[in-house]
């Protein structure tokens, strides 16, 4: 049996590596007429994976192995947990209606694109409307003690979460940060700020500085590369082949800098997963929270420490020469400038968490059928004024921003705010075992990577987040250390 198992294992790991070659294709370098074509053998090969984990072979086998835990490795009792709750799950969604989502999310990518480079959200609004549908007509086949329907959805992506537990965790938030916020726009009325770093640098320039950079940081290129694409991401096919995307953006140099060492971040905690979870159900990072606190703690805690830049400004020069006019002290400044914006991938630190807040906030009110998709810009745009205090012109720099809900990533936002918590907790503890700001400004990253790996990465799926987290930091999610770390950090640099 356990011989089946893992051939079946292997299959599907199979499945989903040609799956990723495909969407890796579909957003990087296919043909605008090509992709609808694409999309079709997405779907085809989605239902393949569908196929395998709701046959009644694959079932009996899981059932089978189950009744004999105790005689299988603690890889092996892992896998069956996670095979279980993955046949439970599809079991229940209905094989056309999950084809068709399938396809679905595949060719929404495409004409979220064209939808956001025309500015008309009216050209993708149907397709948004659908994966809505789609979304909760499957949490409601799905639902089983959930008191609310969008925490079915909430649990896929960060084990045991729920709006109960979200909500008191927004609201702590809201409660510090926004007030803070308010004290720093005020000590800014008697600075006279000016943002320096949005200089015109060629995409090019951009792209091997980001290659540069996230090499730096710990990403190996023996075991990855990096592409282009509109919205970034990181795609991995196993630990050997893990992806990087990047969007150069001529004017904002330094949002390819930050961008790449948030993908690396994501890239390293792949390729350091264990070597005996290749093909196993494990070998990839384990909850998108816990993912995101690792690019997180990479673009944040590492990449905006001054620390870190002090052994890397001249380097930076070669690549953007206009940081020769820029004192190192004030570059410093200028890449922890707090300035309330409209791009959530462009936020700063303190503000960046009010952004994932108005995206859960929005989602929790279309699955409670307050809102609807045509009132969407408008929603958006009330409560970027009600956190932020701006609002934006357009929907391609307002709902639009974020492929996220266009290609079926409902319920995910939150995982971003969780990371940024998670990140600060390890970070916490990180810096009992050794000097983090010293072995930065040694370009010592390998004692950071390797201490990830060690009580993180090796791990995968083996290990859950909460029992991760407890072991390392002695609690479970606690926001203080996010807040607390915020609130140090640039209470200082604003002298406040």
């Amino acid at each position: 049996m356990k011989e089946k198992f893992r051939k079946l294992v292997k299959k599907k790991n199979r499945i989903y590596a040609n799956l990723s070659l495909l969407q890796w294709d579909l957003e990087t370098k296919t043909p605008i007429k090509s992709r609808a074509y694409l999309s079709e053998l997405v779907a085809e090969l989605s239902m393949q994976e569908y196929d395998l984990f709701t046959s009644e072979e694959f079932k009996n086998l899981v059932e089978e192995l189950n009744k004999e835990k105790e005689s299988l490795s603690e890889i092996e009792r892992k896998e069956i947990e996670i095979s279980m709750e993955e046949i439970e799950k599809m079991k229940k969604i209905p094989s056309d209606e999950y084809e068709a989502y399938a396809k679905l999310t595949s060719i929404n990518q495409g004409i979220w694109e064209e939808a956001k480079a025309k500015n008309d959200f009216s050209i993708i609004k149907d397709g948004l409307e659908k994966i809505f549908y789609y979304s909760k007509k499957f949490a409601e086949y799905r639902r089983k003690n959930e008191k609310n329907l969008y925490d079915v959805l909430l649990n896929d992506y960060e084990k045991g979460m729920d709006t109960e537990k979200l909500d008191i965790f927004f609201s702590e938030l809201k409660k510090e940060i926004v007030p803070f916020l308010k004290k720093i726009q005020e000590k800014k009325k008697t600075l006279k700020e000016e943002y320096k770093l949005n200089v015109p640098v060629d995409e090019d320039i951009q792209f091997k500085f980001a290659k540069y950079l996230s090499e730096y940081v710990g990403f190996d290129f023996e075991k990855g590369l990096i592409e282009t694409s509109e919205h970034p991401f990181t795609l991995n096919l196993n630990k050997n082949d893990v992806r990087l995307t990047t969007n150069n953006k001529k004017n904002m140099p330094f949002s390819t800098v930050f961008s790449i060492i948030h993908e690396s971040g994501h890239g390293i905690y792949e390729q350091q997963t264990a070597d005996n979870l290749i093909d196993t159900l494990l070998g990839t990072g384990g909850t998108m929270g816990l993912h995101e606190s690792q690019s997180r703690f990479m673009e944040n805690i590492v990449a905006r420490n001054k620390a870190f830049w002090k052994p890397l400004y001249k380097k930076s020069q070669e690549f953007y020469p206009f940081l020769k006019d820029i004192s190192f002290e004030e570059f410093s400044k200028q890449i922890n400038k707090i300035e309330p914006g409209l791009i959530r991938v462009e936020a700063d630190e303190l503000t960046y968490s009010l952004h994932i807040m108005l995206r859960y906030e929005i989602e929790k009110m279309i699955f409670a059928n307050e809102g609807n998709i045509d009132e969407l810009p408008k929603i958006w745009n009330q409560k970027m004024k009600e956190y932020l205090g701006i609002e934006p012109k357009n929907d391609a720099e307002g709902v639009m921003q974020d492929v996220h809900w266009y290609c079926g990533l409902i319920g995910y936002f939150p995982s971003y705010a969780i990371g940024n918590a998670y990140a600060s907790q390890i970070y916490n503890a990180m810096k009992k075992d050794f000097d983090v700001e010293k072995a930065l400004e040694n370009q010592e990253l390998n004692k950071i990577t390797d201490w990830l790996g060690e009580k993180i990465h090796k791990y995968g799926r083996l290990k859950d987040t909460t029992e991760i987290i407890k072991e390392i930091t002695g609690e479970e999610l606690n926001p203080k250390y996010y807040i607390e770390y915020l609130k140090e950090k640039y209470s200082k640099i604003y002298q406040i």
